[in-house]
């Protein structure tokens, strides 16, 4: 779908009209609980993509595909009709994936979430294998002379201790 703003128009007109429809007008018995989840409209209004998805088993799905691909004329004729555009795109039903995906996801995360469970229960009795902070912590000392008078770094050790400026006692 473009960013075309008359096609997202049309879409979102076209949802409204083909949702009404099936709730009030389509009296297919294979018609099942179906949701109208998007439309897509291509660049030219030539073609829309209508996304549903439907609550049931597998058979009910399949049912709800067979009785909106039976009401596909009658739907594109209202559509024509309550839109009032010089060519009715036509329109093409499509089971929309989301539902399926958000369960994978889901049971993706349930997994991850088990994971970290065993990993927090494994984590109570272990120790450090050394010290608990490995790294070293910089030295608080401030900068000192050496007792034969060399210069050791330490906070500001980029700094030329010979350079104009720099006092040493």
């Amino acid at each position: 779908m473009t960013d075309n703003p008359r096609a997202l128009k049309l879409a979102d007109r076209i949802k409204v009209i083909v949702a009404t429809m099936l709730d009030t007008r389509v009296k297919d018995p294979r018609l099942g609980f179906v949701t109208i989840t998007d439309v897509r409209v291509s660049g030219d209004l030539q073609h829309a993509t209508v996304f549903y998805t439907v609550f049931g088993s597998e058979e009910e799905r399949e049912g709800t595909a067979a009785a909106l691909r039976s009401a596909t004329g009658m739907l594109r004729r209202e559509v024509g009709r309550q839109t009032g555009v010089r060519l009715t795109p036509t329109l093409e039903f499509i089971a929309d994936a989301v539902p399926e995906n958000a369960r994978v996801i889901e049971d993706l995360l349930s997994e991850a979430r088990g994971r970290d469970a065993e990993l927090e229960k494994a984590k109570q009795g272990a120790a450090y294998a050394g010290d608990e902070d490995p790294y070293r912590k910089p030295r608080e000392e401030e900068l000192e002379d050496d007792a034969d008078g060399e210069y050791r770094g330490g906070e500001g050790a980029d700094e030329d201790p010979a350079a104009p400026g720099h006092d040493r006692a």
